[in-house]
């Protein structure tokens, strides 16, 4: 089974980005870490006591038993020394195989951020000669998740079937009733989730998906992974 940490700029971006394939990977008994580098606040309709509540109560949904929220401000969050010592202390504890951080073209400044911190604690987490707590560890992997306030068009590295899942994906972020509201009626974000995620599942012949991407190459173990 794998060791998976997925890192978000704020509660709710990992959902909104690979929900779905978080899914999949605890139904098939893989280890999921979420880890928040903001509460996420303020928000308009938040706080941190409430907004702490709705990611508990999503991560239960997704199957995740662990989600570590750092204190990091929000609207504030920075590509730093600090930062990044943080994240690659968590990354020498758990030893993932692999790593999610966001895609790092957006508009939210967060977001762009999050993927450099995420990028810069991959390698700080290999450092020898260091205060960093734990032993030296190279997560083999890293792929990005979209969650970016631009409306762009990409290619992705690869697209991932989340058909069976995407109920529950909407179940997830409907958690956070702060952001979004009571219902998928109430905020136009569930209609262009359920759009954006049908494209990418027309695209590989299903119902919904979501797309990644890598920097490096991708190998596969036989010809049953491209199906």
């Amino acid at each position: 089974m794998l060791n998976i940490i997925t890192i978000g700029p704020h509660p709710d971006d990992v959902e909104l980005g690979m929900g779905g394939s978080i899914l999949k990977f605890t139904k098939a008994g893989h280890q999921v870490t979420i880890v928040d580098l903001t509460d996420g606040e303020p928000t308009p309709r938040g706080n941190p006591e409430t907004r702490k509540k709705e990611s508990v109560k999503s991560s239960r949904l997704l199957g995740i038993e662990e989600r570590i929220t750092l204190d990091f401000p929000n609207r504030y969050l920075r590509d730093e020394i600090e930062t990044r010592q943080e994240l690659a202390e968590i990354i020498r504890r758990l030893h993932p195989d692999i790593i999610f951080v966001p895609y790092w073209i957006d508009a939210h400044p967060d977001h762009i951020a999050a993927s450099k911190i995420g990028d810069a604690a991959r390698f700080y987490g290999k450092f020898t000669k260091t205060e960093m707590k734990g032993k030296p560890f190279y997560v083999g992997k890293i792929y990005y998740y979209v969650a970016s306030h631009l409306r762009i068009c990409f290619k992705p590295s690869f697209v991932m079937d989340i058909s069976n899942e995407m109920e529950m994906k909407i179940e997830a972020i409907r958690c956070y009733e702060s952001q979004f509201g009571p219902s998928p009626e109430g905020h136009q974000i569930f209609e262009w989730i359920l759009n954006t995620n049908r494209y990418w599942g027309n695209l590989i012949g299903k119902e919904f998906a979501e797309p990644f991407i890598c920097r490096e190459e991708i190998g596969i173990k036989d010809i049953e992974a491209l199906l």
